[in-house]
């Protein structure tokens, strides 16, 4: 597990050099108040629609495909507000790895965090079952707040960004520890500790089952929830957090551990995890990850590819 983040004077080679002053730039922004940098995020968010087209099409193909029979019109609009959102999330991280607790404090509202403090201190580790929203990193920053935990996280390729990463993640977090490190986030759940957890992207073929996500009947979805609920002797917790209306804050919501789960077989748990996932993609259906290829894993090779 990842508790510290290392400096070394390797960080301060000359071809990393533009990538700190990207990171002094952007530090700057912190400057600003919350509200103008969300102005800021949706403009870059509107750039980003018309210049990263690729991206684009991957999104609007999502919504195509998860609501069939929503009007082209509001599948334009939410296309839009989704562009919008992500140009803020920018500000979400940046928020989330370098503002004060206090300034944190000043701008969050936390609703159930008695789910996770009484299970911890009944001797049972608990697992966060979220969604990747887009101010997600501010979430897991607000639940440090009041109970520290356990990051799952994939390692950046670029060394500077690495040191940034585990040092903002861990402002609010015990440690990380590798998305594919199964082993230790079983130990740390069986030490009572807290983790968190997602299963709405596609990960590959590999430990996945093929079930309903909304408009499409088949998509690989993973059941790592039921693995580390058994294996950690785990309560699985859902989470949802979402950037108030008239971006003012953030809002985290804990909900009550899921009863009898994990159930008797892991395709059951999938589907109503699925389900799990869809009720809280759709409270704020703007505010989800759509530039990612959810379907880009087929059952079959020879199956058609959803994004051509």
């Amino acid at each position: 597990m990842v508790d510290k983040a290392d400096f070394s004077f390797r960080l301060l080679h000359p071809k990393f050099w533009l990538v700190w002053f990207g990171v002094g730039l952007v530090r700057l922004t912190l400057l600003l108040p919350l509200s103008l940098q969300m102005k800021l995020g949706a403009g870059i968010g509107r750039l980003a629609l018309k210049l990263i087209g690729k991206r684009a099409k991957t999104a609007k193909r999502n919504l195509e495909l998860c609501f069939p029979d929503m009007p082209k019109e509001e599948q334009e609009k939410l296309l839009l507000s989704n562009f919008e959102e992500t140009g803020k999330a920018i500000f979400d991280s940046i928020n989330a790895w370098w503002w004060s607790d206090s300034r944190v404090q000043k701008h969050m509202s936390l609703k159930g965090a008695h789910h996770v403090t009484d299970n911890i201190n009944a001797g049972h580790g608990v697992i966060l079952f979220a969604v990747h929203c887009l101010p997600l990193e501010m979430g897991a920053r607000i639940i440090g707040q009041f109970n520290p935990g356990v990051g799952v996280y994939r390692p950046h390729n670029n060394p500077v960004m690495e040191y940034l990463q585990v040092k903002g993640r861990l402002r609010s977090n015990k440690g990380l520890i590798p998305k594919r490190d199964m082993r230790k986030m079983v130990k740390a759940l069986r030490n009572a500790e807290l983790i968190w957890y997602t299963a709405d992207q596609d990960f590959g073929r590999s430990s996945a089952v093929f079930i309903p996500f909304f408009g499409v009947k088949e998509a690989a979805t993973i059941t790592g929830a039921t693995t580390l609920a058994k294996l950690g002797k785990a309560k699985v917790v859902p989470m949802f957090v979402e950037r108030n209306e008239g971006d003012t804050g953030y809002s985290v919501e804990l909900m009550p551990p899921l009863e009898d789960f994990p159930g008797e077989n892991e395709i059951d748990d999938a589907l109503r995890g699925n389900k799990i996932i869809e009720e809280l993609i759709s409270r704020n259906p703007a505010q989800w990850m759509w530039l990612h290829r959810r379907f880009k894993t087929r059952p079959d090779d020879d199956n058609p590819n959803l994004y051509k």
